[in-house]
């Protein structure tokens, strides 16, 4: 199943408190659970100003979809081709 990388601006989402940062996850939880098992949220890293999310898809649009319901943004959502860690330089 294809991975992805979502890139959403969200204006001081470092600043976020823990109960709307739970409120965030709820709501898209919600929406993962009404679009069905083909969908998952890996994990998110949270910037300054950015929240960069990593799920896994059938493709683009269903990631894109998720956005929409959850009224999330999605500036930019990447395929991800490859992964390579520390180890890829040893073998």
């Amino acid at each position: 199943m294809p991975k992805f990388v979502i890139e959403r601006s969200i204006p001081g989402a470092g600043k976020l408190s823990d109960e709307e940062m739970k409120a965030i996850s709820q709501t898209s939880c919600g929406v993962l659970r009404s679009m069905g098992p083909q969908i998952q949220w890996v994990e998110s890293f949270v910037t300054d100003d950015k929240i960069y999310c990593v799920y896994v898809a059938p493709d683009e649009a269903m990631v894109r979809e998720h956005a929409r319901q959850g009224q999330f943004p999605a500036d930019s959502v990447a395929r991800v081709r490859r992964m390579i860690d520390p180890t890829t330089a040893e073998g």
